[in-house]
């Protein structure tokens, strides 16, 4: 068949290369240009073949046996998960994905907390994709989102306090809360109480807040989310009088100061 023939094939449809003995490079480069992922069908590409199929679609790096480095900065510039095709990327290339996705930490060995750390403030939930992160890297995830302990296995008893500190539904990502931890959380965060309403006897959870209300530290949004949430009260059996009163008899002067700002703001 002439040349032209073949050519105008490859043209609408560069598939055909596949089954074409000893194609010319002409040939080669029509079906390349056509659709990148061609060269996996062709033997001992040119270099300039390489790169204009990498060109085409950087995907086509997983058919390249040999990619220099710039064909990997290059592939990884347009599609961050094409370093899975390349082996033990150095951390230039992880960082150049990451600024597109911090999942690609997932592609790092042993990656320094400088690499997570990129990665987290990228994409907060990366975390999963890091191997037993440190209590410092666990905290640095939650302040970013309280919602990263999701996907921490094995949190610390610290990073989930902070979470819960964060924001009280984050305890709707931690499994096997016993009573300990339940009075733990509910002095970090008043308003756990919407998730235990009925779990704890009157007496435990009143000395939970007389500890943390009779500080003088005591923060002024714990104080206000004291009086605020509605499922600390009397009807429910956790409380045995009115939070007001409660902090009057219980609570540090700068807990009572700070209800009463609290109680003219509702005014």
């Amino acid at each position: 068949m002439r040349e032209d023939k073949v050519l105008e094939m490859i043209k609408t449809n560069p598939i055909v290369i596949k089954n074409i003995e000893n194609p010319s490079d002409e040939m080669k480069l029509m079906a390349i240009k056509k659709d990148g992922i061609m060269i996996r069908y062709i033997k001992n590409p040119t270099s300039e073949m390489e790169d204009l199929a990498i060109q085409s679609n950087p995907r086509v790096i997983e058919f390249i046996k040999e990619p220099t480095y710039d064909m990997k900065k290059y592939v990884v510039s347009k599609i961050w998960n094409t370093l899975e095709f390349i082996d033990n990327p150095s951390e230039e290339l992880i960082i150049i994905g990451m600024k597109q996705k911090g999942y690609a930490i997932k592609y790092a060995k042993n990656p320094s907390e400088k690499l997570q750390k990129i990665a987290i403030e990228k994409d907060y939930d990366s975390i999963k994709y890091i191997e037993k992160p440190s209590e410092e890297i666990q905290f640095f995830a939650i302040r970013i989102n309280y919602v990263a302990l999701r996907y921490i296995k094995n949190a610390t008893l610290n990073a989930e306090v902070l979470a819960i500190r964060e924001n009280e539904s984050a305890i709707r990502f931690i499994e096997n809360i016993d009573d300990n931890k339940k009075i733990l959380f509910l002095k970090s965060n008043a308003l756990v109480m919407k998730y235990i309403i009925n779990d704890l006897s009157m007496d435990s959870v009143e000395m939970a807040f007389k500890e943390v209300l009779s500080k003088e530290t005591v923060r002024d949004n714990y104080v206000r989310d004291f009086i605020n949430c509605d499922s600390i009260n009397e009807k429910y059996g956790n409380i045995s009088m009115d939070k007001i009163i409660f902090i009057y008899k219980y609570g540090s002067k700068t807990c009572k100061k700070i209800a009463v700002d609290e109680k003219l703001n509702m005014m």
